[in-house]
């Protein structure tokens, strides 16, 4: 049997066509009323329920009196009197300007006051302007039901009203069909809430107290939770409002998660009480704020001057979808280029970047351009440059997950290496003037292909600088960013949606981290410090604790750590071990290295030593030769002939997915 008895104020999405067209025309009918054109229907309404209120209490008490033409002819001088005064009544109260959304006590007590004052009117009226009998028999009692009935009907009205605007309002806004669970205080003072809103429509609440089950509370049936899948089937709903704050947060997920499983959406309502409180707002509906996390302040956009090297040039930035590539195209809007070519290997992260670029420079001061490659394609890359004038180009694209390019090291090292090479010979040839590198903390002593990988690119940078006097190349090396792609941060967030536990690999792993917003910035700057170009290192500030940010984030998130000396607590820390390739503690610069200032004092400048054009060229040569062969071993090989301080890891370990990877001798 279907569950019924519900409030059901359909949405327009459950409208038929010609439905939609008549709730269309009443939709704009009532929103091209003036308040002043509203008043004035009010107001008639009102001064049209007198008559009808005097006919039936005459009808109701003297039922034997004719209401014919002549009856009504001698009611018209007290019937002119009270609509006279009504109007005046009304005036004074301003019972017309009351709000429909908002007629509730207040309203309803000047409607009262309203009737009674016309009543009044009535009986110091009546005899002397009805004087002809049987009229004659408007009397005291009669009176008194008119009064009453004139009461009621003017609530009524009002009442009638709301609703029908409501369901007006609810339909032409596509509005989401609700269930309430938690029937107690905080559920009833939303649904209080909700039945002015537009957006939602509560249908019917679910509490677990069974002896809530089967009552009608603020016009809502009340079901049990062994009827939630049902109801959300049968009716339609579309999202659940999880009105119990103070349940344990393991029962709140446990309730999450079965809703999702049946396909709805679901949002957790903190008390009224906590919304009004000074922190708690703050903590429930505000996204966890990065520079919290880090234990320090971001850095101030007053300190960022790219001293005007990019304004009126054609800018390409490769990886423009990535995390840090589309960060760069958005704060280089501000930079006013002549044109912004974005080149990217994915085809759904182009589209998206580019979308939101020209909406954030809806002025199109500047061309933005979307072109769809692989900086491995030679001939993609040199026509994109030709064909645009590129003058500046920001090297950004890199396969950069360490876990992922430890299990495919060709490719890893095809797209990171072969590309930067590719890429780099092809802008010196075309006359770029500037091109930068970004490249990764974990590119210093490496201990992963990924990092090896961004070092053999290095190497191959460092070489063209020293002999191109036409093209400035730059390096850019950073630790983690904080939010991007397959990041610790966003990871860590998927765990905490589901409960836990937060995975972390070693109790005393740190990491250098950055927030997109100040790498971007800053590597903008790199590039425009010195004429001579270099390898540039970001001060990344104090490595930070994994498990320091672990913990911060589960308590941002209004939880507990739940380990030994709080074993009640909400989500658990599991330490899983180090992943292959993977440190302790990443380096920004190697051992020998000196680090200089330089013009920025969020940037230094370290004086590194590549290889000879002889060696990168033999790199190179035997890399594409384990690339062409497919053999992983080769490749292993020329890594450890060319980067000295490469030191691999075992080819086996735990995945970030937990799959375990069989070891693999290099």
């Amino acid at each position: 049997m279907p569950i019924s008895g519900l409030t059901d104020w359909t949405c327009n999405d459950h409208l038929g066509r010609p439905d939609r067209q008549i709730n269309t025309m009443l939709f704009r009918f009532v929103t091209a009323l003036t308040p002043g054109q509203k008043q004035l229907i009010l107001l008639l309404i009102d001064m049209l329920l007198i008559p009808m209120s005097l006919f039936l209490a005459i009808g109701l008490l003297r039922p034997w009196v004719a209401l014919d033409a002549g009856a009504l002819f001698a009611l018209l001088p007290l019937i002119l009197c009270l609509a006279c005064a009504g109007a005046v009544y009304a005036h004074l109260l301003r019972l017309p300007r009351i709000k429909l959304n908002a007629y509730e006590m207040q309203g309803l007590q000047l409607t009262a006051i309203y009737a009674v004052l016309i009543g009044m009117t009535a009986g110091l009226s009546a005899p002397v302007l009805v004087t002809q009998a049987p009229m004659r028999m408007v009397d005291g009692q009669v009176l008194t039901v008119f009064t009453m009935i004139l009461l009621i009907l003017g609530a009524t009205v009002r009442v009638a009203m709301r609703a029908i605007l409501i369901r007006i309002y609810r339909r032409h806004s596509g509005c989401k069909r609700v269930l309430i669970y938690g029937a107690g205080k905080t559920g009833l003072q939303l649904a209080a809430a909700l039945k002015n809103d537009d957006s939602m429509i509560p249908i019917a609440f679910i509490d677990d107290n069974p002896a809530q089950h089967g009552r009608m509370v603020e016009g809502l049936p009340v079901y049990g939770p062994m009827k939630l899948e049902r109801l959300m089937t049968e009716r339609r709903i579309d999202r659940v409002l999880l009105a119990m704050p103070s349940i344990p947060r393991a029962r709140q997920n446990q309730i999450a998660h079965r809703i999702e499983k049946a396909g709805g959406e679901v949002r957790a309502v903190p008390s009224f009480a906590a919304l009004l409180s000074e922190g708690s707002l703050l903590d429930r509906i505000q996204p966890i704020d990065h520079d919290t996390l880090l234990g320090r302040k971001g850095l101030e956009a007053a300190l960022v001057s790219t001293g005007g090297v990019y304004a009126g040039k054609v800018v390409m930035i490769t990886g423009a979808g990535g995390s840090i590539g589309s960060e760069l195209a958005r704060q280089l809007l501000a930079n006013a280029p002549r044109k912004l070519v974005l080149f990217e290997l994915s085809e759904l992260a182009l589209y998206q970047v580019e979308r939101e670029l020209a909406e954030l420079d809806a002025a199109t001061r500047f061309e933005i351009v979307a072109v769809l490659g692989s900086v491995t394609s030679e001939n993609a890359v040199r026509r994109t440059i030709r064909d645009h004038g590129v003058e500046v180009i920001l090297h950004a694209a890199a396969y950069k997950h360490v876990p992922l390019v430890e299990t495919n090291p060709l490719e890893g090292l095809r797209n990171n290496v072969l590309g930067t090479k590719v890429l780099a010979d092809v802008a010196r040839d075309e006359g770029v003037t500037d091109f930068l590198l970004v490249s990764t903390d974990k590119a210093v002593n490496p201990r992963n292909v990924m990092g090896a990988s961004k070092r053999l690119a290095e190497l191959v940078v460092l070489d063209l600088a020293a002999r191109s006097d036409a093209t400035r190349f730059t390096i850019v090396r950073f630790g983690n960013v904080l939010g991007s792609s397959g990041s610790v941060v966003p990871l860590f967030e998927e765990q905490i949606a589901r409960g836990g536990p937060l995975t972390l690999t070693h109790e005393e792993v740190t990491r250098y981290f950055m927030t997109i917003g100040e790498a971007a910035r800053l590597v903008l700057v790199s590039g425009s410090l010195n004429d001579d170009g270099g390898v540039f290192v970001l001060d990344m500030g104090q490595p930070v604790p994994i498990r320091m940010l672990a913990r911060r984030m589960i308590e941002a998130a209004g939880y507990t750590v739940r380990d030994d000396d709080n074993p009640d607590g909400d989500i658990e820390i599991a330490v899983t071990g180090l992943r292959p390739g993977e440190k302790l503690h990443e380096e920004l610069v190697r051992g020998s290295a000196e680090l200089m200032p330089t013009g920025h004092p969020k940037i230094l400048q370290t004086s590194e030593t590549g290889l000879s054009e002889l060696e990168v060229a033999a790199a190179i040569k035997a890399l594409r030769q384990a690339l062409e062969e497919g053999d992983p071993d080769r490749a292993f090989q020329a890594i450890a002939r060319f980067v000295t301080d490469y030191r691999a890891a075992p080819r086996g370990g735990v995945t970030l997915s937990g799959r375990v990877v069989p070891p693999q001798t290099p």
